[in-house]
Protein backbone atom coordinates (compact mmCIF):
# COMPACT_ATOMS: atom_id res chain seq x y z
CA UNK A 1 0.00 0.00 0.00
CA UNK A 2 1.10 3.25 -0.72
CA UNK A 3 1.88 6.02 1.82
CA UNK A 4 -1.31 8.02 0.26
CA UNK A 5 -3.22 5.13 -0.04
CA UNK A 6 -2.42 4.60 3.98
CA UNK A 7 -2.99 8.27 4.63
CA UNK A 8 -6.46 8.16 3.29
CA UNK A 9 -7.80 5.20 4.80
CA UNK A 10 -6.43 6.35 8.39
CA UNK A 11 -8.00 9.40 7.99
CA UNK A 12 -11.34 7.76 6.77
CA UNK A 13 -10.85 4.77 9.95
CA UNK A 14 -11.16 8.00 12.23
CA UNK A 15 -14.02 8.98 10.92
CA UNK A 16 -16.06 6.36 12.48
CA UNK A 17 -17.94 5.97 15.18
CA UNK A 18 -15.85 3.19 16.97
CA UNK A 19 -14.40 -0.21 16.77
CA UNK A 20 -17.09 -1.93 15.15
CA UNK A 21 -17.60 0.74 12.26
CA UNK A 22 -13.96 0.74 11.84
CA UNK A 23 -13.50 -2.83 11.55
CA UNK A 24 -16.21 -3.32 9.27
CA UNK A 25 -14.24 -0.24 7.07
CA UNK A 26 -11.68 -2.31 6.89
CA UNK A 27 -12.95 -5.67 6.46
CA UNK A 28 -14.48 -3.50 3.15
CA UNK A 29 -10.73 -2.45 1.94
CA UNK A 30 -10.24 -2.60 -1.37
CA UNK A 31 -6.38 -3.76 -0.24
CA UNK A 32 -6.50 -7.53 0.09
CA UNK A 33 -4.03 -7.99 2.68
CA UNK A 34 -5.76 -5.25 5.10
CA UNK A 35 -9.59 -6.83 4.31
CA UNK A 36 -7.92 -10.33 5.01
CA UNK A 37 -6.52 -8.95 8.32
CA UNK A 38 -9.51 -7.80 9.15
CA UNK A 39 -11.49 -10.46 8.96
CA UNK A 40 -9.25 -12.50 10.67
CA UNK A 41 -9.98 -10.61 13.57
CA UNK A 42 -13.63 -10.73 13.64
CA UNK A 43 -15.16 -11.65 16.99
CA UNK A 44 -12.12 -11.56 19.03
CA UNK A 45 -13.30 -8.61 21.20
CA UNK A 46 -15.04 -8.46 24.49
CA UNK A 47 -15.88 -5.69 26.02
CA UNK A 48 -15.12 -5.94 30.03
CA UNK A 49 -16.59 -3.45 32.61
CA UNK A 50 -13.66 -2.14 35.19
CA UNK A 51 -14.13 0.50 37.66
CA UNK A 52 -16.59 1.65 35.72
CA UNK A 53 -14.99 2.15 32.05
CA UNK A 54 -15.87 -0.13 29.08
CA UNK A 55 -12.69 -1.96 27.96
CA UNK A 56 -12.30 -3.38 24.76
CA UNK A 57 -10.24 -6.32 24.88
CA UNK A 58 -8.95 -8.81 21.97
CA UNK A 59 -8.75 -12.15 22.66
CA UNK A 60 -7.19 -15.25 21.27
CA UNK A 61 -6.70 -18.46 21.83
CA UNK A 62 -2.65 -19.95 21.27
CA UNK A 63 -1.18 -22.74 22.45
CA UNK A 64 1.17 -22.85 25.49
CA UNK A 65 4.52 -24.41 25.52
CA UNK A 66 2.52 -27.68 26.58
CA UNK A 67 0.33 -27.81 23.89
CA UNK A 68 -2.47 -26.61 26.10
CA UNK A 69 -4.80 -24.16 24.73
CA UNK A 70 -4.51 -20.48 27.00
CA UNK A 71 -6.47 -17.47 26.33
CA UNK A 72 -4.42 -14.55 25.34
CA UNK A 73 -5.92 -11.00 26.47
CA UNK A 74 -4.68 -7.34 25.61
CA UNK A 75 -6.32 -4.25 26.36
CA UNK A 76 -7.26 -2.26 22.89
CA UNK A 77 -8.87 0.78 23.85
CA UNK A 78 -11.85 2.26 25.93
CA UNK A 79 -15.13 2.51 24.73
CA UNK A 80 -15.90 6.03 24.24
CA UNK A 81 -12.11 6.38 23.49
CA UNK A 82 -10.87 7.84 20.03
CA UNK A 83 -11.08 5.20 17.85
CA UNK A 84 -7.22 6.25 16.42
CA UNK A 85 -6.40 3.85 19.17
CA UNK A 86 -8.11 1.04 17.60
CA UNK A 87 -6.54 1.95 14.23
CA UNK A 88 -3.35 2.29 15.48
CA UNK A 89 -3.28 -0.97 17.38
CA UNK A 90 -4.33 -2.56 14.31
CA UNK A 91 -1.71 -1.65 11.66
CA UNK A 92 0.81 -2.17 14.67
CA UNK A 93 -0.20 -6.08 15.24
CA UNK A 94 -0.81 -7.01 11.90
CA UNK A 95 1.27 -4.89 9.56
CA UNK A 96 4.03 -3.52 12.34
CA UNK A 97 3.43 0.06 11.44
CA UNK A 98 4.34 1.70 14.58
CA UNK A 99 1.43 3.84 16.90
CA UNK A 100 3.25 6.87 16.86
CA UNK A 101 3.68 6.68 12.72
CA UNK A 102 -0.17 5.90 12.27
CA UNK A 103 -1.34 8.90 14.33
CA UNK A 104 1.08 11.39 13.31
CA UNK A 105 -0.56 10.39 9.73
CA UNK A 106 -4.19 11.03 11.44
CA UNK A 107 -2.75 14.56 12.39
CA UNK A 108 -3.20 13.27 16.14
CA UNK A 109 -0.38 13.39 19.45
CA UNK A 110 0.37 10.22 20.28
CA UNK A 111 0.62 9.23 24.00
CA UNK A 112 2.87 6.59 24.85
CA UNK A 113 1.33 3.87 27.00
CA UNK A 114 2.03 4.42 31.18
CA UNK A 115 3.07 1.03 32.35
CA UNK A 116 1.66 -0.36 35.69
CA UNK A 117 4.81 -0.79 37.98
Amino acid sequence: MEQQEFETLVKALCETNGLPQALELLRASDNEDIAEAAQSLTGQFAVQDIDGEQRIYHVTLEENDDGEEQEFVEHVMNEGEDVIRFVAWFFDVMFEVKRKDTYLVAGKTYQQTKRAK
